[in-house]
């Protein structure tokens, strides 16, 4: 799999929010207004950290129960391999397909280190995360469920077919961005077109709030910018 995407619009990415960039995404209208983002139910696990985006890479974890074959949770390795097989930055999506998510966790500190060392910047999860302050140390981002303090009896299930997170589907080779906000996926034939659109949307917004803040505010000038294109 090769990226339609520069190193320079991968940056530019990243330093926009998610809410800005969702909005961008809006005036496109290349998908449904309540589409293409995690729900609630997915914490950004350290919001100090700015904004996280990468090409994810997709598996199914079950914790409730041991694997048919082998017992320790690094013991399938395949998925690294698949891991390298998109391009990075990498964002490892992983689908807790357990019927209580979250009962154990694949992903802490150990692996954080051997995803960072496979160019991945982070890792989104339906369930469990574990190591908080060692990772977040790393700034390595976490998306989550919640914390766990065991592995369970975590093991993967499936590599690279099309997961949900929180009410949002990912397939691998997705554009993922992600902050303190929550997880938005970017459709990549738009990407490029995404920082021009926010600057846009960041000028009108500027306007507005000037406008809010300024002595001569008034109703009748609000409405008027508000009525304009831009």
């Amino acid at each position: 799999m090769k990226s339609n995407l520069t190193p320079e619009l991968y940056e530019a990415l990243r330093r926009l929010d998610t809410c800005t960039v969702s909005n961008a995404i809006e005036t496109f209208e290349v998908r449904l207004r309540n589409e293409g983002f995690s729900d609630s139910t997915i914490r950004c696990m350290f919001p100090r950290l700015s904004s996280m985006v990468g090409n994810a890479v997709t598996a199914k974890i079950r914790c409730s129960g041991p694997p048919v074959e082998g017992h320790a949770y690094l013991e399938r390795t395949d998925w690294w391999n698949a891991i390298l097989s998109v391009p990075p930055p990498r964002v490892v999506v992983i689908e807790d397909i357990d019927k209580s998510p979250g009962r154990g966790a694949l992903l802490g500190e150990v692996h954080a280190n051997i995803l960072t060392a496979l160019d991945c910047v982070g890792a989104v999860t339906n369930g469990a995360v574990r190591d908080l302050p060692a990772v977040e140390s790393m700034g390595f981002y976490f998306f989550a469920r919640s914390a766990a303090v065991s592995h369970s009896y975590v093991h993967i299930v499936s590599i690279g077919g099309p997961v949900e997170i929180g009410g949002l589907k990912i397939r691998t080779g997705d554009l993922i961005q992600g902050d303190c906000h929550g997880v938005l996926s970017i459709p990549r034939e738009i990407a490029a077109e995404i920082p021009a659109s926010v600057q846009r949307i960041r000028d009108r917004e500027r306007k507005l709030i000037g406008l809010c803040r300024a002595p001569d505010f008034s109703l009748d000038k609000l409405r008027k910018l508000v009525r304009e294109k831009s």
